[in-house]
C-alpha cells in the first residue's frame, strides 16, 4: 500500500510517500480501506518534531480516517465487512490501509460523505472528552473557547450549544469570528485587538465563564485565570504558544479554579473507548438530525499531502481539511 511518513522534523518538506506492508490485522481489530483522512493540528506538531507518537504507535502519521472495513479480526462482534466507519487512531491515518481496535469504530450515518466523516473522530472525541468529562459543562454556564474558527473550535461551538451553554470564541479576523457566529457562538473577541480578559469580562458584567477551551498554553495562562468565574475550569489542550509560563497561586487560590491538562492521544485503550462511547452519544443524534456541520473547508488528494500541510501551516483555513485517498 502506499503511505506517508515524516523522514525527520520539518516543514511540509519532509512528508515522504512509501511501499508499505497492508498491516496484519490482530484480535479485536478491524482493518479499514481508508477513503479520506482529517489533517490536525497534531499532525503537525509531530511533522515538527514536537509531538512524538506514544510508544507501540505507528511511525505513519495520521489520527483519523473513515473509510470501509476490509477485514476483522478474531473476537470482533458488530462489525464486518463492507461496513462504512469512522475511526480514532494514535497514528496510521496517512495511508491506504489502517487496522484499529474495534472499540474505537463509529458507524458513519447514511447520510453522510467519506470526507465527511473522515473530519469526525479526533475532532469530537478531544470535544466531548474536554468539555463534558474533564470539564464538567452544564446547561446554563459559559464557555470560552481560543481558536474558535478552527476544527476543534468549530465542533466545540456546536457542541456547548447544543448542550445549553452560552459560547464566547476567539479568533484572529473578523472573517473568522463572523464564521463562529454563524455556527452559534453568541460574541467573540478579536485577539488581535482587543484585551481578552477585560472583554470577557464585559461579556459576563464581571462575573467571568465557567470554562476555557484553550489551544494556545503558556502564553495565556494568566489572562485565563483572569477570565475565569469563581469555580471556573481551565482545560488547557494544546501548546501552541508555549509550554511555560508563571502561575500566580493567589488568584487560583481566590477563584477556587482548576486547571486541567489533558492529551487524548497516549490514553489507554480503555478510556479512549469510553471517551468514543461518550462521543457517539453526544454527537450522533445531532449527526443523523442534520443539526451538526462538520465544516470541511477544503479537501485534497492523496498526493496532494504536502500542499495540504502547507495550507495548514499558512494559517488562512477555517474548519476542518481533510486528504482524499
Amino acid at each position: 500500500m502506499n503511505a506517508y511518513i515524516y523522514r525527520e522534523a520539518g516543514g511540509p518538506e519532509v512528508i515522504e510517500r512509501q511501499q508499505r506492508q497492508i498491516p496484519a490485522v490482530e484480535p479485536g481489530q478491524v482493518l479499514i480501506k481508508t477513503a479520506a483522512f482529517g489533517l490536525n493540528r497534531a499532525d503537525v506538531q509531530q511533522r515538527r518534531g514536537v509531538y512524538p507518537p506514544p510508544p507501540g504507535a505507528s511511525d505513519i502519521p495520521g489520527l483519523e480516517v473513515a473509510g470501509t472495513i476490509a477485514s476483522v479480526g478474531d473476537g470482533v462482534t458488530g462489525w464486518q465487512v463492507g461496513d462504512r466507519v469512522a475511526a480514532l487512531l494514535a497514528g496510521g491515518g496517512y495511508a491506504q490501509y489502517v487496522n484499529v481496535d474495534a472499540q474505537l469504530l463509529i458507524r458513519i450515518p447514511e447520510n453522510l460523505a467519506f470526507t465527511d466523516a473522515a473530519a469526525l473522530p479526533e475532532v469530537a472525541a478531544t470535544v466531548v472528552s474536554n468539555l463534558f468529562v474533564e470539564g464538567e459543562l452544564r446547561e446554563g454556564q459559559s464557555l470560552l473557547i481560543h481558536g474558535g474558527a478552527g476544527g476543534i473550535g468549530s465542533m466545540a461551538i456546536q457542541l456547548a450549544k447544543a448542550a445549553g451553554a452560552t459560547v464566547y470564541v476567539t479568533a484572529s479576523s473578523p472573517e473568522k469570528l463572523d464564521y463562529c457566529t454563524e455556527l452559534g457562538a453568541d460574541a467573540g473577541i478579536n485577539y488581535e485587538d482587543e484585551d481578552i480578559a477585560e472583554r470577557v469580562r464585559e461579556l459576563t458584567s464581571g462575573r467571568g465563564v465557567d470554562l476555557i477551551l484553550d489551544v494556545v498554553g503558556a502564553k495565556y495562562l494568566q489572562l485565563n485565570l483572569k477570565a475565569l468565574a469563581v469555580g471556573g475550569r481551565l482545560v488547557v489542550i494544546g501548546l501552541q504558544q508555549g509550554a511555560k509560563a508563571e502561575l500566580n497561586l493567589g488568584l487560583l487560590l481566590a477563584k477556587r479554579a482548576r486547571v486541567i491538562g489533558t492529551t487524548l492521544r497516549a490514553r489507554p485503550l480503555a478510556e479512549k473507548s469510553e471517551i468514543i462511547a461518550q462521543t457517539v452519544k453526544h454527537v450522533l443524534p445531532l449527526l443523523r438530525a442534520g443539526k451538526l456541520e462538520l465544516n470541511v473547508s477544503k479537501t485534497f488528494s492523496f498526493s496532494e499531502l504536502a500542499s495540504a500541510h502547507e495550507y495548514f501551516d499558512s494559517g488562512v483555513h477555517i474548519g476542518k481539511i481533510v486528504v482524499e485517498v
